[in-house]
């Protein structure tokens, strides 16, 4: 019968074995082939994009609107104009109010409150929701208090919403992942809690608060859905000037018959999954 000491120092399988297990080197195999598969189809959708729209990569792209009769040489400037205010509008609402959020629940919040638990769990389950549930809880509210909806604050407040339970989410770990030892040096030298958070943990937080933030609102950029439910406006030929001014974030060009075209017209060819994929860029 084996002692407990020999079982406590005998090898591990897996340090006997290392790599050389069969299994191990099939895993690692499948690993890098995903890996390499996914990173050559980007490639190869980058270089295609790039050989097949460089003739509308002028300076007509980002400083013409679009056009009725000419839609081969029609530009994104609304949609570009219209994107940049919607997101700096939105971070202007939704990064204080997150990280403001974050701080109170994780440095200040009494996490054995019923009310407390329930907004924790609420929480969870926003970040998980679908972006057009959001704008239909912005149409609905523009609704009830008077606000058009195919304006930029419009936007801005539902992609907020969006966007929010991700800053609170990811500023709260932010802050967890603070050492201990300078919130009680802190505190230890005479500081009140809120001075500790404001002068010290806050600070140190900042780079992982950042991160969320960015990732946060790169998400808000890349939303089309919770726009369109709101009735944002799609074929737009002047620039956004305020909050309550109409705006666009997808390009649409429509030719002089009338109809509605949802892609760059590079040749006559019409090639589809370069302009579907230059239409997402746009939105």
């Amino acid at each position: 019968m084996a002692s407990l000491g020999s079982i406590a120092t005998a090898p591990l399988r897996a340090e006997r074995e290392g790599d050389k297990n069969a299994k191990s080197i099939v895993f690692l195999g499948l690993l890098w082939f995903a890996i390499l598969f996914a990173v050559l189809a980007l490639v190869v959708l980058l270089v295609t994009a790039f050989f097949d729209g460089r003739t509308r990569l002028d300076a007509d792209l980002i400083t013409q609107y679009s056009s009725t009769v000419f839609p081969e040489r029609a530009g994104a400037r609304a949609a570009i104009l219209g994107s940049a205010m919607v997101i700096v509008t939105t971070a202007a609402l939704a990064i204080p109010l997150g990280v403001a959020a974050g701080v109170y629940l994780e440095e200040f919040a009494d996490p054995r409150r019923w009310y407390n638990k329930l907004i924790e769990v609420n929480l969870t389950n926003l970040a998980a929701v679908p972006a057009i549930v959001y704008g239909m809880l912005t149409a609905g509210v523009a609704l009830s208090i008077g606000l058009p909806r195919r304006v930029v604050l419009a936007g801005a407040i539902a992609l907020a919403l969006l966007v929010l339970p991700v800053i609170i989410i990811t500023t709260r770990e932010a802050m967890r992942s603070v050492p201990q030892e300078i919130r009680q040096g802190s505190l230890a030298l005479g500081a009140t809690p809120l001075q500790t958070v404001w002068r010290q943990t806050l600070p140190s937080a900042i780079p992982g608060i950042a991160t969320g933030s960015i990732l946060a609102l790169s998400r808000a950029l890349g939303e089309a859905a919770p726009l369109l439910l709101l009735g944002g406006l799609v074929f737009v030929t002047y620039d956004p000037n305020g909050l309550m001014s109409g705006f666009t974030t997808s390009y649409r060009s429509r030719s002089s018959t009338g109809r509605h075209s949802h892609s760059w017209r590079f040749s006559r060819s019409h090639r589809q999954p370069l302009s579907c994929f230059w239409s997402c860029c746009c939105s």
